[in-house]
C-alpha cells in the first residue's frame, strides 16, 4: 500500500523506536530526505503526498542498513555540527553532541581573545575548527590532520561552510615533536583518540564496525595523545595560551595531572549534556 511521506515517516520512526535506536525522530527524518532526495521544509511541505514505490524501497534499505549497525552520518554522507552542514565519510569520526562542549568552551575563550590563531589537533572532519571560525570571526584556524582522507574532508568542509579565507589544513602527526613552521598559537584545541586499545573490540559495532580506528585508538590507557600533546605541542602555545582537550569517561582527572606536570594552570574540568566530565582547559604558565 502506498504510503504518503509523512506515513512513511512515521513507520521508519517507530520500526527505530521499536529497536531501540538513540535518536529516532532526527534519524528517521535524515533517512527519510536523504532516501526522497528532499530537504527538512520540502519533507514537511510535501508530507500529504505519496512517495513512489522506488522512493519506498530506497528508504527502507537504508533503514535496515542502519538496523544492523550502519550509521545514519556513514549512509547519507554527512552531518551537522554546531549549525553547520559538514561532509563525513567513514575517514572521519561522526561528531558528536557532547563534542559541542569542547567547541563551545574554544569559541568563549576566543571571542575574549579577538584576532587569534587556532590549531585544531586531530582535526577529524574538522568540526571543532570549523565551529571556531564560524563564531569568532577574527579567528584563523589550522586543522591538523594525519589522515589522507580526513584532511581531503577538511578541505570539503571549509569550502562547504565558506571558510576558505580563515581555515587552512596541514598534515600533521600530533604523536610527533610539531614542526616550528607551523608558528605559534595563542589556542589548541584536540579530541584525540582516547579509547584504550584493549577496549576497542568491545565497543559498539556501530562504532568499532565503521569508525576509523586510527581515530579511535589512544594506546594501551587511552593516554598517548594526550601526554605527546601537552608536553611536545605546548611549544606551539604562546604563553598564556590555553589547551582544550575533549575526554574519555573518566580520564579527566588523569588529564588533568598530565597538563599540570607539564606547566599547564588553572586548569578546569567542564561536563557534557549526560553530567560526565568532558572536557579538560588549562592555560600555558607563562615562565615555561
Amino acid at each position: 500500500m502506498a504510503s504518503t511521506y509523512n506515513n512513511l515517516y512515521l513507520d521508519v520512526r517507530k520500526k527505530l523506536r521499536a529497536a531501540d535506536v538513540g535518536e529516532p525522530s532526527l534519524e528517521a527524518r535524515e533517512l527519510v530526505c536523504f532516501a526522497t532526495g528532499k530537504d527538512r521544509d520540502g519533507l514537511s511541505r510535501d508530507g500529504g503526498l505519496y512517495a513512489s514505490p522506488e522512493l519506498e524501497a530506497r528508504t527502507w534499505e537504508l533503514v535496515e542498513r542502519h538496523l544492523a549497525g550502519e550509521p545514519v552520518a556513514y549512509l547519507i554522507g554527512e552531518w551537522e555540527f554546531y549549525g553547520l552542514p559538514l561532509d563525513i565519510s567513514t575517514d572521519v569520526l561522526i561528531p558528536r553532541p557532547d563534542t559541542e562542549v569542547l567547541a563551545e568552551q574554544a569559541i568563549h575563550y576566543c571571542n575574549v581573545l579577538g584576532e587569534c590563531r587556532v590549531l585544531d589537533l586531530c582535526a577529524g572532519s574538522g568540526c571543532v575548527g570549523l565551529a571556531i571560525a564560524s563564531q569568532v570571526p577574527q579567528a584563523r584556524v589550522t586543522l591538523g590532520e594525519l589522515s589522507d582522507g580526513a584532511l581531503k574532508i577538511c578541505r570539503q568542509n571549509i569550502r562547504r561552510n565558506g571558510l576558505s579565507g580563515r581555515v587552512a589544513c596541514v598534515e600533521t602527526d600530533a604523536l610527533q615533536k610539531p614542526p616550528r613552521t607551523l608558528g605559534e598559537f595563542q589556542c589548541i584545541v584536540s579530541n584525540p583518540p582516547y579509547i584504550p586499545s584493549g577496549d576497542i573490540p568491545g565497543l559498539d559495532n556501530s562504532v568499532r564496525d565503521y569508525e576509523p580506528h586510527l581515530a579511535l585508538d589512544g594506546g594501551e590507557d587511552g593516554l598517548d595523545f594526550y601526554h605527546t600533546i601537552a608536553e611536545q605541542w605546548k611549544t606551539l602555545l604562546t604563553p598564556g595560551g590555553q589547551l582544550f582537550f575533549e575526554v574519555g569517561i573518566g580520564q579527566a582527572d588523569s588529564v588533568l595531572r598530565i597538563m599540570r606536570a607539564v606547566g599547564f594552570g588553572d586548569i578546569q574540568i567542564v561536563k557534557d549534556l549526560h553530567d560526565i566530565p568532558r572536557v579538560v582547559f588549562g592555560t600555558l604558565c607563562s615562565e615555561i
